[in-house]
């Protein structure tokens, strides 16, 4: 089979590799269809994972495909079903796992395409626990994006935020493959959606997602207009994942009571805050990483129910190291794709 394997930092190269053995109890075979790239893809890329890792490592943090091969004892699955798997190496013993929160196992050994061996290859065996079918009626590359891009969305604004219709919420990189998805997300459920976005271009595009107040922050103070849209008062929740430019500013576009949930650190990881600001405006702050095996089927029954992800290009798997190139440019207004 072909495979990406990182060598090195930005050290990326298609090989071939043994195909994988057949799928053994419990196990299905699956034959990578369609990756969709995150940042963590690109972290990767750069050689910055936050634990050691052995390379060379396959690279691919997120997937869909169809089963090839079922082993023994395997229920709920057929040849050629369209499925997407988990992107982590979870127990499935510890109480975390048996209580449906996957992504805060206990026993947890490490994130696919990061730490160990990912899914940018033509085959692959995993635990049948961990493959969730997606609805016939959904394309390879719509459920290459369920896992994170989808999920992880999902996870933060319905587990943690606790959006609710009507509310309005402040989502920043409205371009971004997972700021696509919350203003659908959001919109679907009748909220008030500002957005932040880095050019004009983009913020056309996100006013046609449905987001109704767009800021270019490079010509704008966000935390200026949302409080000036809002008449001073804020929004009920802030779609952080930006980092450490942004925090302080979200925490000004919240209401008292406001929710902050966040997931990512792109322009740092590190920042100071006003406590007082805290806790008198009695704040709610969440971290949100990753999501369960249930938010994956959600997700995927919001994209058979016509909530498709937003794709920016489709690359075939030779040109996978340009299409993260693109990513890190911020060049991108949606998700970036590679078909196998």
């Amino acid at each position: 089979m072909r495979a990406l394997r990182l060598h090195g930092d930005r050290d990326l190269r298609l090989e071939t590799l043994p195909d994988p053995e057949m799928p053994g109890p419990g196990e299905v075979r699956i034959r990578v269809r369609a990756v969709a790239l995150n940042f963590l893809d690109v972290w990767g890329f750069r050689g910055m994972a936050f634990a050691k890792r052995k390379l060379p490592q396959v690279a691919g943090v997120e997937c869909s495909g169809e089963i090839e091969a079922i082993g023994a004892g395997v229920e709920g699955f057929a040849i050629g079903d369209v499925v997407v798997p988990y992107g982590a190496e979870t127990c499935g013993e510890c109480r975390a796992c048996r209580e449906g929160r996957d992504n805060l196992c206990e026993n947890v050994a490490g994130i696919l395409g990061f730490h160990v061996d990912g899914f940018a290859r033509e085959l692959i065996v995993r635990p049948a626990r961990l493959v969730v079918k997606a609805p016939a009626s959904v394309s390879f590359e719509d459920a290459a994006c369920a896992a994170i891009g989808f999920g992880t969305v999902q996870h933060m604004l319905f587990d943690n935020a606790k959006l609710e219709p009507g509310e309005s919420i402040l989502v920043h990189a409205g371009g971004s493959g997972i700021g696509t998805a919350a203003i659908k997300m959001a919109k679907a459920i009748g909220c008030t959606v500002y957005t932040t976005v880095g050019d004009d271009e983009k913020g056309e595009k996100a006013r046609a997602l449905g987001a109704d107040h767009v800021i270019n922050y490079r010509t704008e103070r966000f935390e200026g207009e949302v409080r000036r849209l809002t008449k001073r008062k804020g929004v009920d929740v802030v779609f952080e994942h930006v980092g450490a430019d942004t925090w302080n500013g979200s925490l000004l576009c919240l209401k008292r009571g406001g929710r902050l949930v966040t997931c990512g650190s792109t322009s740092g990881v590190s920042t100071t805050m006003n406590l007082m600001q805290l806790f008198q405006q009695q704040y709610r702050i969440f971290g949100s990483f990753g999501c369960s095996m249930a938010n994956i089927r959600q997700s995927l029954e919001k994209m058979a129910g016509g909530m498709s992800p937003v794709i920016d290009s489709v690359f075939p798997m030779e040109r996978f190291a340009e299409g993260l190139e693109r990513l890190e440019g911020r060049r991108v207004f949606g998700k970036v794709v590679v078909t196998l």
